[in-house]
């Protein structure tokens, strides 16, 4: 990374930007994996068109058959089935929090699709900086910690949450604090009563990051 790209890699907030969905609750369903793809598609197709859209969780759930619906799935999965379908409405296709039959509709839904996806270098905070200027990205993170369900405000900090990926969430921007120095901007999808109303702030380290939200950051490219 050159000289001039490191200089232009300056705090963001896709949020306050106008791009990002308002927080939404997955429920006892293990679809964290097809909100976290969601809010990616979401962000990518304003930043794109200038319209942002509620698209379905329930439809990736239904319908991306390399995912396992409420057991879990993966981001890319997502992305690829979002290449040959279009993304179908919250309204024309509502969460249930429960597995379901694929009611996909080629007639009825967002005409949103994507064309491609990036997946960031992993373990490089620089790169991650970089990308959110393009657009906020999915990652996934270890979720299953005490240290981490209980968070409730300001930037965390604690080493103790670990590696092991469980759980999808997104970046959504970075900022700077006095004390803690910079942090990733992060969304979560267990409702506004986790955290600071849905959101999430984890400083930035070196190597995997925090609950190793370093690891696997990825971005979808929309129509």
């Amino acid at each position: 990374m050159t000289a001039t790209q490191l200089k232009a890699v300056e705090p963001i907030n896709w949020v306050d930007l106008g791009a990002v969905e308002p927080i939404k609750d997955q429920g006892q369903c293990g679809s964290c994996w097809a909100f976290s793809s969601v809010c990616a598609t979401e962000s990518a197709h304003w930043i794109a068109t200038g319209n942002l859209v509620s698209m379905s969780e329930q439809q990736l759930v239904d319908c991306v058959n390399l995912c396992f619906g409420c057991n879990g799935g993966n981001a890319t999965f997502s992305f690829r089935y979002y290449e040959s379908h279009y993304a179908m409405s919250e309204a024309s296709y509502p969460y249930t929090a429960k597995d379901g039959n694929c009611a996909y509709s080629s007639s009825n839904n967002t005409g949103v699709h994507t064309t491609s996806w990036v997946n960031v270098p992993q373990s490089d905070y620089v790169e991650m900086k970089q990308a959110l200027m393009s657009a906020p990205l999915s990652v996934a993170i270890q979720a299953d910690q005490r240290i981490f369900q209980s968070y409730s405000s300001g930037v965390f900090t604690n080493t103790a949450c670990g590696t092991s990926l469980d759980h999808a969430t997104n970046v959504v921007g970075w900022g700077t604090d006095s004390a803690a120095g910079d942090y990733w901007l992060m969304r979560n999808s267990w409702g506004t009563s986790w955290g600071m109303d849905g959101y999430m702030k984890l400083q930035i380290v070196d190597g995997n990051g925090l609950c190793g939200i370093q690891m696997q950051p990825t971005y979808p490219i929309t129509n």
